[in-house]
């Protein structure tokens, strides 16, 4: 997720749009282990996706983007409607899911596709709705205040998208570009795996990976995105060792030696980081099951769901390790005229994870954040006064976790706020004239306030129930 609320939502319908680094990293290193190995058929597997190592799709001489319409087939050309279909039957023979029926294709330019990114991605997600989601992340310290936040996910996915899926018109969409050579016959393969997923699961309304779902209960979706594109990953990976052919290998080494993302390596690193998580974490937690027993065994745990990122960064603790839903605290009315919840979610392992890794090492970070049990989190702001505040209370599996945090977030606090004002085993504060944290500790929860001053921060503290209570 971009910030852990209406970003996430947003990102569980376009990521699969968005560009897939941890595939084209693993594809670069297959390349150079395999390439002597790789077999000479030219078929190629199935659809294409967007990724920050897809380039356009399509050879700029077909012409402009037909318009989408009774027949979409038509605006791909033949030629490369061959190609697609085998590499369909190929993966389909790899993954085992037969279709279920065809999947229409249409070919967008590259100012249709933009076009299409406002009308129909970002159609429901404002420029305010990013101001305050980019406030969110401010408070966490995961960016800088005031970043335009909305501008990045315009730019990068318009730069980004080779090719999606579109789940709910049921239909491929390829770009027109440079060609439909290595990396984009590798990208198809990616993307014709979510096609069969959704004809065998329903992505949307069977596995609630929509909007709506995502808005209620980010971090079940964030899992659930993690295995549906872990799974294409782990696909696209058993494509370019089964199928490839020696010219896609190389399209692929000529196209890594000249490939660039400026937009995506303009985000902020937790972004960066974040945009990776379901290709490189979700690839780590399908792979853990298809080791066992094939994809037979990948394919149950779509009868089950992951329910937290938890459960992607440790595999053994699915399924019986479920998040425990904390009784979020009302604090609105504490804190007076003027102000407005901007933001309430969950936060994760994951995104506890990223935040800590802003200002201590990661070897540090990811075993702070390891227990992680449940948590949830309310941002304000006040706009004339140009102030933010928030609060996280989160329950750990074991008290020993819960120290570890509250020991590992001591040198966040230091990075972050500056000299403690007060320290003690149970309690922390960083108070200087332009804000007030504290943390705390009692038994097995952990509670993060971050305030503009110390009156504010006491309000917060006083309508705080801590220890949080499971809801109901």
């Amino acid at each position: 997720m971009a910030s852990p609320g209406r970003i996430l939502a947003l990102l569980a319908l376009t990521l699969p749009i968005l560009a897939c680094n941890f595939a084209t990293d693993l594809a670069n290193q297959l390349i150079v282990q395999f390439s002597q190995q790789a077999p000479t058929d030219e078929s190629l597997p199935a659809e294409s996706e967007p990724t920050p190592d897809g380039p356009r799709l399509l050879p700029t001489e077909v012409g402009p983007a037909a318009t989408i319409g009774p027949d979409p087939e038509d605006s791909v050309p033949l030629e490369i409607r061959e190609q697609m279909d085998q590499i369909q039957v190929e993966v389909v023979t790899l993954r085992g899911l037969p279709s279920t029926g065809p999947v229409d294709r249409a070919l967008l330019s590259p100012e249709a596709l933009r076009q299409y990114v406002t009308d129909d991605f970002l159609a429901d997600y404002t420029e305010e709705e990013a101001r305050d989601d980019a406030r969110t992340l401010a408070l966490l310290g995961l960016m800088e205040p005031g970043y335009d936040l909305f501008n990045l996910y315009m730019e990068l996915y318009s730069e980004q998208i080779a090719g999606f899926y579109d789940d709910e018109l049921k239909q491929m969409f390829v770009v027109q570009g440079a060609g439909f050579r290595g990396p984009e016959r590798l990208t198809y393969a990616h993307e014709y795996t979510h096609a069969l997923q959704d004809q065998h699961y329903d992505l949307r309304n069977g596995l609630g990976f929509n909007d709506e779902a995502c808005e209620l209960d980010s971090e079940r979706c964030g899992a659930i995105q993690a295995l549906v594109e872990g799974d294409a990953t782990l696909l696209e990976e058993r494509w370019l060792l089964t199928y490839a052919s020696d010219q896609d290998y190389q399209d692929l080494l000529d196209f890594y030696d000249t490939y660039t993302s400026p937009v995506y390596d303009s985000a902020p690193q937790f972004l960066q980081d974040d945009f990776l998580f379901p290709y490189d974490a979700g690839y780590d937690f399908v792979e853990s099951f298809f080791l066992v027993g094939g994809w037979a065994s990948v394919d149950a745990v779509y009868a089950d769901p992951p329910s937290s990122t938890e459960q992607i960064l440790h595999p053994e603790r699915y399924p019986s390790d479920r998040p425990i839903k904390l009784q979020a605290a009302e604090l609105l009315p504490s804190l007076g005229n003027g102000w407005r919840e901007i933001d309430r979610d969950v936060l994760g392992e994951w995104y506890t994870q990223l935040t800590l890794r802003e200002q201590i090492l990661t070897e540090q970070a990811s075993p702070a954040a390891e227990g992680w049990g449940g948590d949830y989190f309310l941002a304000f702001y006040h706009d004339e006064q140009n102030l933010g505040a928030l609060v996280l209370v989160t329950v750990w599996d074991r008290v020993l976790e819960a120290h570890e945090f509250f020991g590992a977030f001591l040198g966040y606090g230091d990075a972050r706020f500056g000299e403690r004002s007060l320290s003690t085993t149970t309690q922390a504060v960083w108070d200087s004239s332009l804000l007030h944290a504290s943390i705390e500790i009692a038994g097995d929860q952990t509670l993060w306030i971050l305030a503009p001053d110390a009156q504010i921060a006491q309000a917060l503290r006083q309508g705080v129930a801590f220890p949080a209570q499971p809801s109901q």
